[in-house]
């Protein structure tokens, strides 16, 4: 095998066998096909970036296409939030698509198949259907309708059309194998009969296909050449190939159905039912919650399309199942972050620090780098005064020698400002610390060029001008989950392992730089960590929402394996 082909995953490699044995680059042709029962998760970006990256590696079309064959969960909000989120990723689709587009053309193949002998309307209810499908280890029995003829088939299905009918009292099923080892080909239900409007053709219809009938007769239509499914899709490959079987012309593409593994994230969950939960219950407020594995959640919280097109391309795609630890998706985010983010001093935890000798009533305008790795981000400037607030952690009265924050009598650097030595403190009259008290050298000015703003100390410090400061809403975001495995444990519901501290709203204190701040502008937030401007933010009241924290845990894990 050439190191080419050793560099591609397997569904390249199948691409590329097929292109050997005779298909053209012109026949490729890829879809990414969600149904708009929900938002998009991060699940989804895997396939997403699958099948438009194989658009973009082949020069090839890849079509949206919304598999709407539910009209009692599918939603217009989720058209629409599925097209923002693909967009979003930096993706264009070729044509957009809707399984709803090919109800007459599925509706006259399943004719087609009635008058062929290949599918019959059944009358019996669910609880029969289900116990005559028989077992994985035993055969299922014939239906008494199975042989009904097909001018009483033909009739019935019209009147199912025609809306004759109440729901679930009629079904037309394909006539396959009632012996089949693959329980999915023991004759599966083609349509079922919905008296719900639908988001496009509204009451038009009142049978709505199987998801089975549709998605392969659809493949078909839009001539895809590649249909790209997760992996629980493998035992549906057979009927999908016995339903193009039907209506296949020699003459057209005839798609082929491969199958790669779904990637799941530890400490969340990505089933679009178990997230609905979340949201009807309100564990989590709507499915931008940055705390939900959504897109559009992740966005919210500061996530970029890069960090997830990256993550997606580092999990690669395999054919099989694993928990992807989410500190690796945090890694990506932090590494692009800090390649692009702007940086700017915070205090979340705001602690007094008075400047006993500087000047009262002075104010200096101090020279601060926005991403000391990008030249080009340039320079801002940052305001100093005597009042100052830092970090409560940032110092302690008395601290042994691997404290390198402020202490009483010891010298710390305040971030592009000068040299600072704690005198005093105050405590109120629980003995918590309200202020400290210190003196600042003069001559010790960052960038300066003096000698003493040479002078080295152990530590630096960020903080923020009180006169200054911007107050912020900070909503600080921990795992949705406490396990990393939620919807892992047979006898245990996932809601079980919600986390009752997932979300911590605190007050905090940011530099006036940030005062034109818009909605998803990103920034670090120096020594604490990414932060993104919420979209309840407003020009009276700003709102951070924490991306990640400074801190690489992912490489932590890495270095212990």
């Amino acid at each position: 095998m050439s190191e080419t082909a050793k560099s591609l995953n397997f569904i390249e490699q199948i691409i590329e066998e097929d292109l050997e044995k005779g298909y053209s680059k012109d026949e490729l042709r890829f879809r990414f096909p969600p149904e708009p029962n929900g938002y998009l998760h991060i699940g989804h970006a895997s396939s997403i970036c699958l099948n438009f990256g194989l658009g973009l590696r082949y020069n090839a079309p890849v079509n949206l296409r919304f598999d709407d064959t539910n009209p009692a969960k599918e939603e217009q909000e989720f058209v629409d939030a599925i097209k923002r989120d693909v967009e979003w990723l930096g993706y264009r689709w070729d044509t957009e698509r809707y399984a709803s587009d090919y109800f007459q053309q599925l509706y006259d193949w399943a004719i087609l198949l009635i008058k062929n002998g290949k599918a019959y309307v059944d009358s019996q209810s669910s609880e029969e259907m289900a116990k005559q499908k028989g077992t994985p280890t035993e055969s299922g029995t014939e239906s008494p309708f199975r042989n009904r003829s097909i001018d009483e088939n033909l009739a019935l299905f019209e009147g199912m059309k025609n809306g004759d009918f109440e729901e679930g009292t009629h079904v037309l099923r394909a006539k396959i194998d009632m012996a089949s080892s693959n329980m999915l080909m023991r004759d599966p239900i083609m349509y079922r009969i919905l008296h719900r409007p639908h988001h496009r053709t509204n009451t038009d219809w009142c049978i709505y296909p199987m998801y089975d009938w549709t998605h392969g007769e659809s493949d078909y239509i839009e001539q895809v050449s590649h249909s790209l499914c997760t992996l629980e899709f493998l035992p549906h490959r057979e009927l999908y190939n016995w339903f193009l079987d039907q209506v296949y012309d020699s003459q057209k593409i005839r798609p082929k159905q491969r199958e790669f593994a779904r990637r799941n994230l530890s400490h969340t969950v990505v089933s679009k039912r178990k997230l609905a939960q979340l949201v009807e219950q309100n564990i989590v407020k709507g499915w931008d919650d940055p705390r939900m594995p959504t897109i559009s959640g992740l966005r919210r919280r500061g996530y970029t399309p890069e960090a997830i097109r990256n993550f997606a391309d580092t999990i690669g795609i395999a054919k099989r199942e694993n928990l992807i630890d989410v500190s690796l998706l945090e890694f990506n985010i932090r590494e692009h972050l800090n390649r692009v983010a702007p940086r700017v001093m915070g205090v979340l935890d705001p602690l007094k620090l008075v400047i006993t000798n500087y000047l009262e009533g002075r104010e200096e305008w101090l020279e601060a780098e926005n991403n000391p790795g990008d030249e080009s981000a340039g320079f801002r400037e940052v305001p100093f005064s005597k009042e100052l607030y830092i970090e409560k952690a940032d110092f302690k009265e008395q601290a042994n020698k691997k404290f390198f924050r402020l202490k009483l009598g010891h010298e710390v650097r305040l971030k592009n400002g000068y040299i600072i030595k704690a005198e005093s403190c105050t405590k109120d009259n629980d003995g918590n610390i309200i202020e400290v008290q210190c003196t600042y050298d003069p001559k010790s000015k960052s960038g300066s060029g003096t000698e003493e703003s040479l002078r080295k100390v152990k530590g630096t410090l960020h903080w923020v001008s009180i006169a200054h400061a911007l107050e912020a809403e900070i909503r600080l975001y921990d795992r949705l989950f406490t396990d990393e495995n939620p919807d892992g444990h047979k006898d245990k519901d996932f809601m079980e392992f919600v986390n009752p501290n997932s979300l911590e709203v605190i007050t905090g204190y940011v530099e006036p730089s940030l005062k034109d701040a818009k909605t998803e502008d990103r920034f670090q937030f120096q020594r604490i960590g990414y932060f993104c401007v919420d979209k309840d933010s407003n020009p009276k009241k700003l709102v951070f929402n924490k991306t990640v924290g400074l801190r690489d845990s992912w490489a932590k894990i890495q270095q212990k394996d």
